[in-house]
């Protein structure tokens, strides 16, 4: 934490904390988990081990699709490895501790743990909603500019716009989790989450929060709407591009071209943009929980399995790799 002096750590009871320059700060956090029935710890262990079974092999077969496939070296399928790679991340930030805490090895987690969970969470939940922006943008060039196509999408355009959803997010990340740093938890240590996130951890220091909470906003209003409405600029050009064309066939083409990003779109969009919306406190942060777990745990199952069930060269490049076994509901 941002103080003078050097820090020196106590232990106090139960409790790990750090007395520091006249302050008691907690070094551990306590997470509430997803259900306070321990009847149900058996349940939702069995359940989110699947989950993260399904999201971590579902994406790591359509990153290994994409990349042994030279037909798939396309600017499409590039940014839809980059994806999987940002969905088995994300999924593998949040889920292992959770696990840890179902199978009854405690619901702490340290301090310097859910700084850095809170941080890989940003990282990839904010690359995540950049990559689809520029998944959007690519879908407009191939619609609306097919002949300039190559060019607007060459091999550096991708990369060097690969590279600056990773790298601006991990900025963005990195002054977010920094400014938490500077904050003090004196007293209150319970985490109203089944994970450390930004807006349930701000509830907790007795120190001001007024940088955090500007900062946070700043970077929801970058990260968030500032890429929705670039995305939805993208499409409404490409809806009046494919209603400009004449034949059904040719209509139903264009539109299966981006109908499953679309979809990934409005779910990552939807979910987000309620849990950052919306107040810190009550009932609220009980749905937060719910709403949660779809962009952490369900957002990762599905997408390999939107762009693989709606897209027929997915397909033919999962079977390469599948050949061995019965793949037949592929």
């Amino acid at each position: 934490m941002a103080t003078i002096g050097i820090p020196v750590y106590l232990k106090v009871g139960a409790q790990s904390q750090i007395t520091m320059n006249n302050y008691t700060d907690v070094v551990d956090f306590v997470l509430q988990g997803v259900s306070g029935d321990p009847g149900f710890q058996v349940f939702f262990l069995a359940f989110f081990s699947i989950f993260y079974t399904m999201a971590v092999t579902g994406n790591t077969l359509i990153f290994m699709a994409i990349s042994l496939n030279p037909s798939l070296h396309t600017p499409m399928y590039f940014f839809l490895a980059n994806l999987a790679l940002m969905d088995i991340a994300c999924t593998s930030t949040v889920l292992p501790k959770l696990l840890e805490g179902l199978m009854g090895k405690g619901s702490h987690i340290s301090y310097k743990g859910c700084l850095t969970q809170i941080f890989f969470i940003s990282w990839f939940l904010g690359a995540e909603l950049m990559l689809l922006t520029a998944m959007a943008y690519d879908r407009y060039v191939a619609i609306c500019r097919p002949l300039h196509y190559s060019m607007l999408m060459s091999r550096p355009v991708c990369v060097l716009l690969a590279g600056s959803v990773w790298a601006i997010s991990a900025i963005n990340s990195s002054v977010n989790t920094g400014l938490l740093v500077r904050l003090h938890f004196c007293d209150h240590n319970q985490i109203s989450h089944f994970f450390c996130e930004l807006p349930a951890l701000l509830l907790l220091p007795c120190s001001p929060t007024t940088v955090n909470n500007i900062m946070t906003v700043l970077a929801d209003v970058f990260i968030g709407v500032v890429n929705f409405l670039f995305t939805m600029i993208s499409y409404s050009f490409i809806i009046a591009s494919v209603l400009r064309i004449r034949s059904a066939e040719g209509k139903r083409r264009a539109f299966s071209t981006c109908s499953a990003h679309l979809m990934v779109v409005t779910f990552y969009y939807s979910t987000i943009i309620y849990t950052y919306v919306q107040p810190g406190s009550g009932s609220s942060m009980e749905n937060g929980k719910v709403v949660s777990l779809l962009y952490t745990t369900v957002g990762p199952i599905l997408n390999p399995l939107i762009y693989s069930l709606r897209n027929k060269d997915v397909k033919v490049a999962l079977r390469k790799i599948l050949f061995s076994y019965d793949i037949s509901w592929l």
